[in-house]
């Protein structure tokens, strides 16, 4: 799926740059210590403490995402989850001139997939879908909204946007209006269809042309609501500006129900719903109507209106009733023995490094002694092995997991460092600090190695906070951004209200074996290549 990469690579450079030149210590800059292979002389230490353990958000973020989803989600571990769309319309030419006797002709939603054309040797055209997940048919409805989707929080005085939450289905649910459409069994099709756009040409004749339009979802709405809705509006104070229609006519409820997967991910800046009709140029004077020999001219028009507002992702999750228990509580002193991450409505696992703060300095232990001892570090990692016993394995593993400051809302320095950030393929992107998952010879995924080089380095030469660290799925990693996070049942509040926003975008989910997993060989590890300064 492409999704544009928000970090400019100039941020990269300049990054790098500031961090380096603020390096004081006789060591050399951070650059210097970590870039490259481990050296020959280096030691392997791997006997730091290390604990670990998962917890569920109860809400996050979901409008303001670069791409959204509608369907059905059933993962063979964690269980089924439906996602629901509300979406703003606004209208592309505010103020429309509709004219006298209009008649709608055909009213077209279309909101296209991720798709990649491809031509054979006799100009034959096809697509390949991206970002369409099973195969099994599933229903959508979709209901004039009565829900008003503000851009600004009035509990901020305005100053800040409002933002809307993955658990407000029920909410959106209760201003559902009159039913527009309802289709049964959908499924996703690779088919593109032609569209005829008719417009006049310089001399005032009507000239057609012909568009292939990629494939997409494409329903031909009811004609007569929106006839009633919008064409019947003309001149009135609703069609005069996008801040009065928003009010006027505040959106699209998507709702769907199955009972597997069927889901579908697109960019809803790039939806659309055109209204195509007829209209005479005036009225004519009913004092010599009869007198009209030849027809009345009769104008092709269209309305379109964009859905590049407001979109907000609702989900409905049927938890597994097991890991739902284990995550009510989970063991936060010594860590767990089995890890959960997932996207979307998510699950984060919590990793603490350097255990515990003994003589009360502020400072854990085992990094204060690393400290006092001036370690140079060559390479650290943490490794996180997949539980092949819970595990299915196959298309449903997530390829990527990301890893950030998860007390602050903010990606680490090695993130920024990355040389790979400028891959043109986004699951090449950033492999040096978020490895891909590396998978068995019988394709299985077996662990992910997560580089975390530059941020160890800081804590010990930069006196760093030894902050705790977060590790999600993610849908890709080359966005940075981050969503807000509810966590209402949380009482100890140990990470902040904010999560990379590429992980709300994620349906997938895995799992880990934890410090405390029963295989000693497959416990969460921290490597750690070192050499002593002199």
């Amino acid at each position: 799926m492409k999704i544009k990469n928000a970090l400019p690579k100039l941020l990269v450079v300049l990054s790098a740059i500031v961090l380096m030149a603020s390096c004081e210590e006789d060591l050399g800059t951070i650059g210097s210590e970590v870039i490259g292979d481990q050296d020959v002389n280096a030691t392997l230490d791997a006997s730091r403490t290390i604990r670990s353990y998962s917890k569920k958000l109860e809400a996050v973020q979901s409008n303001g995402l670069q791409i959204n989803q509608l369907g059905l989600y059933n993962d063979l571990v964690y269980g089924m989850s439906k996602v629901n769309l509300l979406a703003q319309v606004t209208l592309e030419d505010v103020n429309p001139t509709i004219n006298y006797l209009s008649v709608v002709d055909s009213v077209v939603l279309y909101i296209p997939y991720f798709s990649e054309q491809t031509t054979d040797d006799e100009d034959l055209t096809t697509y390949v879908l991206d970002s369409i997940y099973g195969n099994t048919p599933m229903d959508i409805s979709i209901f004039e909204s009565n829900y008003f989707l503000r851009e600004f929080d009035p509990n901020t005085g305005f100053e800040n946007n409002q933002n809307y939450y993955s658990n407000q289905n029920d909410l959106f649910e209760s201003f559902k209006g009159e039913l527009i459409y309802a289709v049964t069994d959908f499924l996703p099709s690779n088919e593109s269809y032609t569209e005829t756009i008719t417009e006049p040409d310089d001399a005032g004749d009507n000239t057609s042309s012909n568009t292939v339009v990629a494939p997409g979802i494409r329903f031909q709405l009811p004609k007569q609501f929106f006839e009633d809705k919008i064409l019947s509006m003309e001149g009135t104070p609703e069609l005069l500006n996008n801040n009065n229609f928003r009010e006027y006519f505040r959106g699209l409820f998507f709702e769907v129900n199955g009972t597997d997967t069927n889901l579908i991910k697109f960019d809803m800046s790039d939806a659309r719903l055109d209204i195509y009709f007829t209209s005479q140029f005036e009225k004519p004077d009913i004092t010599v109507i009869s007198e009209i020999t030849e027809p009345i001219a009769r104008e092709e028009k269209k309305i379109t209106l964009r859905f590049d507002a407001i979109n907000v992702n609702v989900f409905e999750n049927q938890l597994n009733p097991q890991i739902e228990s284990e995550l009510i509580s989970p063991d936060q002193v010594n860590g767990a023995e089995k890890l959960y991450v997932r996207g979307g409505e998510g699950i984060v696992t919590v990793v603490e490094l350097f255990g515990e703060d003994n003589d009360g300095n502020g400072v854990a232990d085992e990094l204060d002694e690393i400290r006092q001892n001036k370690w140079l570090i060559n390479e650290a990692n943490l490794i996180f092995y997949v539980d092949k016993d819970v595990v299915p394995g196959g298309s449903q593993e997530p390829e990527r997991l990301i890893l950030y400051d998860i007390e602050n809302g903010r990606l680490l320095t090695d993130y920024t460092l990355d040389t790979t950030s400028g891959e043109t393929d986004q699951v090449d992107s950033y492999t040096t600090h978020l490895g891909r998952l590396v998978r068995d010879s019988d394709g299985r995924g077996d662990y992910y190695k997560l580089r975390i080089t530059n941020h160890l380095s800081s804590l010990i030469h930069q006196d760093s906070t030894n902050v705790k660290l977060g590790v999600i799925v993610s849908q890709n990693v080359a966005v940075p951004n981050f969503q807000e996070v509810v966590n209402t049942k949380s009482s100890n509040r140990d990470f902040s209200e904010q999560v990379p926003s590429s992980s709300v975008m994620s349906d997938e989910g895995t799992v880990l074996h934890g410090n405390t997993a029963a295989d000693e060989t497959k416990r969460l590890k921290l490597q750690i290549y070192y050499t002593k300064s002199d």
